[in-house]
C-alpha cells in the first residue's frame, strides 16, 4: 500500500501518518523531517534551506525533489510520503519517477482545515529549546509557562510557527494544491478528510479506508 498525505499547517497529517505507519507497517518518508534533518547539518544548503522555511515559503522544486526521492529509492513499496509532493513540478518529478520504476500510489489523502483554524493550530505550539519537547499555549501548556516540564529548558516560538507566517503558508499551500488535487483526482485515488475535531475523531475518518484498501491490495497480492 502506497499512499500520499497532504493537508495544510496543523492539519494533523503528520500525527495521522505516524498512526498508519503504526497500524500497517509503512516506511515513513516525511519532507518536514527531511528538510530539518539538512538544516541540523549546518552547511551552507540548511542554512539556506531555513531562510525559505523562516519565510514560510516553499524550498525550489529542484532541492526537494532530490532529498525526497533519494530516501524512495530505497523502499520502492509500502510506503507513506508526508508533505510531497506541494507543486506541479513535483508531481511530475514523482510520478516519472513512479513510472520509471513500476510504482503505483493507492490514495492520496488530503485532511483539510479552514485557515482560521490552521492559524489557531500552530501559532499557539510551542517547543522546548533544550530537548525538543512540544506544546500548546491552550491544549498543553508547560506547567510553569515558559518552561519545559522535562528539562527545564526555554520554550519558545518557533519563527515559522508565527500567525503571520501560517497565514502564508496556508495561502500557499491552498494555491499550490489546486492542480496536484485535479491531478490525483482524475487518476481516482484523492480523497478529502475533514480535519477538524479531535485526534480519534479524525483518525475514525480515515481508518476504514485504509482498512479496506489494505485488504484489497493483500488479495491482489495472492492472486499474483
Amino acid at each position: 500500500m502506497n499512499i500520499l498525505i497532504f493537508g495544510p499547517p496543523g492539519s494533523g497529517k503528520s500525527t495521522h501518518s505516524r498512526k498508519i505507519v503504526e497500524k500497517y507497517g509503512l516506511e515513513y518518508i516525511a519532507s518536514g523531517d527531511i528538510i530539518r534533518a539538512e538544516i541540523n547539518k549546518g552547511n551552507s544548503l540548511g542554512l539556506e534551506m531555513k531562510k525559505y522555511i523562516e519565510r514560510g515559503e516553499l524550498l525550489p522544486d529542484t532541492v526537494i525533489n532530490t532529498l525526497v526521492l533519494s530516501r524512495l529509492r530505497r523502499k520502492r513499496e509500502n510506503f507513506i510520503i508526508d508533505g510531497y509532493p506541494r507543486t506541479a513540478e513535483q508531481v511530475l518529478a514523482l510520478e516519472n519517477f513512479l513510472y520509471d520504476h513500476g510504482i503505483r500510489i493507492n490514495l492520496a489523502i488530503d485532511i483539510f482545515i479552514s485557515k482560521e483554524e490552521s492559524i489557531t493550530r500552530i501559532s499557539g505550539r510551542r517547543i522546548c529549546k533544550n530537548c525538543g519537547a512540544v506544546y500548546h499555549i491552550k491544549y498543553n501548556p508547560p506547567k510553569v509557562p515558559g518552561k519545559c516540564d522535562i528539562c527545564g529548558g526555554e520554550v519558545v516560538q518557533r519563527e515559522d510557527d508565527k500567525p503571520e507566517i501560517v497565514s502564508r503558508r496556508y495561502d500557499i499551500y491552498i494555491n499550490n494544491m489546486e492542480p496536484i488535487i485535479k491531478f490525483y483526482k482524475g487518476q481516482g485515488v484523492y480523497v478529502q478528510i475533514n480535519g477538524h475535531g479531535g485526534i480519534e475523531e479524525v483518525w475514525e475518518r480515515i481508518r476504514p479506508l485504509l482498512d479496506y484498501i489494505w485488504n484489497r491490495e493483500r488479495k491482489r497480492e495472492e492472486f499474483r
